[in-house]
């Protein structure tokens, strides 16, 4: 047997340890993009994959379901309710509140139950296993991404399940709910989590989205404080921002398109995941396009179209 075959077996049989060898390009490198990052991510990337699996599988994960009942328990009831019969959508949109044109707040996570889920990305994050921080307008070091479409994503098949779950049962019909006009630009998903704190990554310069809806979702726990770190929301008409507060398991849902930015954290640390949703090939519905209406049953549907693989960065 050659070398290289020896080599493959023995990563076969112990992909967890392999995986745990490698190093990772530099931060320098990630944020020049240079070819070697991809190189070093698409190589290895079903070496990492099997990684990820023997990681729950030789029982290093912590022993979380991840599931639905980390959800808000108004928002799981609604909703459950709406899947089951969608004449009562009605539920789900009276517990978003419009904060700023075309952005949403709501209760997401149960505060009491974000220790659970924030004990499972403590335990990914101390797995030893290479994972893409997010590197799209800036390098986040203590974020990943999290779908499969994406470089070096969180492949664990608990958290994939999870994921799935949310996008497909949640954000989707909630964001078709509140915004008719992304229906059939929704198919495609994309996700990331993001830290931000004093020292390092602090803030977020102004920009949109290249997507039809954005979830941004907070994690910290209850007795997890920050100061500043307030996201600005602008308000095209009036040409002005408005200021708006994540608390702990809340979320905002917004369009794409709707500009915006984070001020810099002064004290503490935020954490948030952040999902997108948008078309085949990345597309987008064009500002202010009017839709005809929809059924309440088909917006509680799953789309049929496979998932492709272009992603945002």
């Amino acid at each position: 047997m050659n070398k290289t075959a020896t080599q493959i077996n023995q990563m076969a049989s112990n992909p967890l340890a392999h995986a745990r060898a490698l190093t990772l390009p530099s931060r320098e490198s990630m944020l020049q993009r240079a070819p070697s990052v991809k190189h070093f991510w698409d190589s290895n990337s079903q070496l990492l994959s099997a990684a990820w699996k023997a990681w729950e599988d030789q029982e290093e994960a912590p022993s979380i379901t991840l599931g639905t009942y980390l959800l808000d328990a108004k928002l799981r009831a609604a909703v459950e309710q709406a899947w089951q019969d969608p004449t009562q959508e009605i539920a789900v949109k009276e517990l978003w509140e419009e904060v700023s044109p075309d952005v949403y707040l709501a209760q997401f996570f149960d505060p009491q139950r974000l220790a659970e889920l924030r004990h499972y990305l403590n335990a990914v994050a101390e797995a030893g296993i290479p994972i893409r921080p997010p590197y799209g307008i800036a390098l986040n070091r203590h974020g990943a991404m999290l779908d499969p479409r994406s470089e070096g994503y969180l492949a664990a098949p608990a958290f994939q399940h999870f994921y799935r779950e949310l996008m497909n049962q949640y954000m989707r019909p909630i964001a078709r709910l509140l915004f008719p006009q992304i229906v059939g630009y929704d198919s495609q998903t994309f996700g990331f989590s993001i830290q931000y704190q004093t020292g390092m990554d602090t803030s977020l310069q102004p920009h949109t989205d290249a997507s039809a809806a954005t979830l941004n979702i907070n994690l910290n726990l209850p007795d997890e404080h920050f100061t500043g770190s307030e996201v600005d929301f602008y308000d095209r008409q009036k040409g002005t921002a408005n200021r708006l507060t994540f608390k702990p398991g809340t979320a905002m849902l917004h369009l794409g398109s709707v500009p915006h930015a984070a001020q810099p954290i002064t004290s503490g640390t935020r954490s948030n995941m952040v999902l997108w949703l948008y078309g085949e090939r990345m597309q987008t519905p064009l500002t202010g396009r009017q839709t005809d209406p929809l059924e309440a049953h088909q917006r509680w549907t799953i789309p049929t179209v496979e998932l492709d693989q272009f992603a945002p960065f």
